[in-house]
């Protein structure tokens, strides 16, 4: 159960106003445990001054604390930053565009989804499989192994398959179960979910999933051969034209 309430108060001290903040990480993810923290992603306006001027700027804040026995992630980028990085492989600004576990928005946060499908490509290939890849070894030389990153293989290889068919990002394991239809990824799930955030398996579980992991990074590869997503993204006008409003509208 989701305390979007107490989410709400958390984003509402945020030194800057906001764009949007959602919820990312295991909660978005389809697989968090009891004591899994709560992962908050989104996007801040700087003031004109800080925008423009020569001082630095505060393109990242990051706050973290517990608020009611709750662990509380709050990490936001400058606008300028955020749009930048959509303009890159990056799908994980663009899961947190697209989470629909949405904690604060303006009313430009449509409109920012909207420009977000036109920076899909199929080059962000190279971010899932670069992820997966990561997660892999992590899983693989841990002792005993966590189911965590294993899920996190799972759900960043089917996520990164998906998005090279439909061109729609979709970040929920459970969700992308139920076209891949894996049989071991429930198992997986459910010991995350009926467990503790550190479950771990026997050692024995990294020579059951290599050949798994080996077949789902050949078939996101072949799918991202295959999409007919485009080459580049087609958004850079519409976010900067979006930037300016913003900090237009800061301005006054």
């Amino acid at each position: 159960m989701i305390d979007y309430q107490l989410l709400r108060d958390e984003v509402a001290q945020h030194p800057y106003p906001l764009l949007f903040a959602t919820i990312s990480g295991a909660h978005l993810y389809g697989f968090p445990s009891p004591d899994s923290d709560f992962d908050l992603r989104g996007v801040h306006l700087l003031p004109v001054e800080d925008a423009v001027g020569l001082l630095p700027r505060r393109e990242t804040v990051e706050v973290s604390g517990l608020r009611q026995g709750v662990e509380i992630d709050l990490v936001t980028h400058d606008a300028h930053k955020f749009f930048s990085l959509m303009l890159k492989r990056n799908g994980y600004v663009l899961e947190q565009l697209f989470s629909p576990l949405v904690v604060y928005h303006q009313p430009e946060f449509e409109e920012l989804q909207a420009i977000g499908m036109k920076c899909i490509t199929r080059h962000h290939v190279h971010h899932y499989r670069g992820f997966a890849h990561t997660q892999w070894n992590l899983f693989e030389k841990e002792n005993p192994p966590r189911v965590k990153p294993l899920l996190y293989v799972y759900r960043v290889l089917l996520t990164g398959i998906h998005l090279m068919r439909t061109g729609i990002v979709e970040a929920n394991l459970t969700r992308l179960n139920d076209e891949f239809h894996l049989p071991y990824v429930n198992d997986l799930i459910a010991i995350k979910t009926g467990g503790q955030e550190q479950a771990t398996l026997d050692p024995s579980a990294v020579e059951r999933h290599a050949p798994e992991f080996h077949r789902l990074v050949a078939e996101l590869e072949n799918a991202g051969a295959q999409s007919n997503l485009p080459d580049e993204p087609a958004a850079l006008d519409d976010l900067n034209r979006l930037l300016i409003r913003l900090r237009l509208r800061a301005s006054i």
